[in-house]
């Protein structure tokens, strides 16, 4: 594999991460899937990075699925394995913000890959849809369970169960995609939300997308403990301090993450 399959570069406190297989759409194989997994992994741990964007090369798509060559060799004991699961749930579980800038296709793995992060932003051009049950198999990559929490199991059903294609404002509507842009506002639209991330305390960024994650899935006196012990443990911070004061003296905070 080339090792441009993956670029990774940085934008202030910002990484960026495109994949880069226009060729065929961008689409995932086995090696592809592991590259964006250890740039995740990479800028995950990178003090310096405080957001993460994703998106594809050129303006035809996002990541358009699964490498369908490398799925017809892919056998039942790989498949039991699950890494592309286990890829998508580190993406999930990172620390810091990430926004899936979706620039064109974003089909099946690429869907999937989008709703593992925790913003999504449109192309106005964009496509998106589950279509793994057009080649006879499912969403295997966290698909139907992401996209149920997302948009809730009638509207998860009828995509996966059809595998068609949505435009990006029926996206919206239905809360896939948190906004839509013109195509040549994408990135700058992506840049301009992480550079106001990137501007907050990365601690109360990585406590509240911890209780946030992990609140979705218990009940709420249990969710509702999480947020009072992430609270708690704010109240013992710097940038809490730094927070309160700055705003008082009228002047921007200097976050720390501690």
């Amino acid at each position: 594999m080339p090792d441009n399959v993956i670029d990774v570069k940085m934008s202030n406190k910002t990484g960026i991460i495109t994949v880069n297989r226009p060729e065929v759409r961008n689409a995932l194989d086995r090696e592809a899937w592991l590259a964006l997994d250890n740039a995740f992994r990479m800028l995950g741990g990178d003090p310096e990075v405080q957001a993460i964007i994703v998106t594809g090369a050129g303006d035809k798509a996002f990541v358009a699925g699964a490498d369908l060559n490398a799925l017809k060799e892919r056998d039942m004991v790989e498949t039991l394995g699950a890494e592309n699961q286990r890829i998508l749930l580190g993406v999930e579980n990172l620390d810091k913000p990430t926004i899936a800038a979706i620039n064109g296709f974003a089909l099946g793995g690429g869907l999937e890959l989008a709703l593992a992060c925790d913003i999504r932003i449109c192309s106005s051009t964009a496509k998106l849809g589950q279509t793994e049950i057009n080649v006879g198999i499912l969403p295997g990559a966290g698909g139907t369970q992401r996209l149920t929490r997302l948009v809730g199991p009638g509207k998860a059903k009828e995509l996966i169960f059809t595998g068609k294609l949505i435009d990006a404002r029926e996206a919206e509507k239905i809360g896939l995609v948190n906004m839509v842009v013109s195509p040549e506002k994408l990135m700058d639209t992506a840049l301009e939300i992480a550079g106001q991330i990137t501007a907050k305390s990365p601690l109360v960024l990585r406590l509240a997308k911890l209780v946030i994650n992990k609140g979705c899935d218990v009940e709420m006196d249990t969710a509702l403990a999480m947020e009072r012990l992430g609270q708690t443990v704010l109240f013992s911070s710097h940038d809490r301090m730094e927070g309160i004061t700055a705003f008082l003296e009228k002047r921007a905070p200097e976050f720390k993450g501690r």
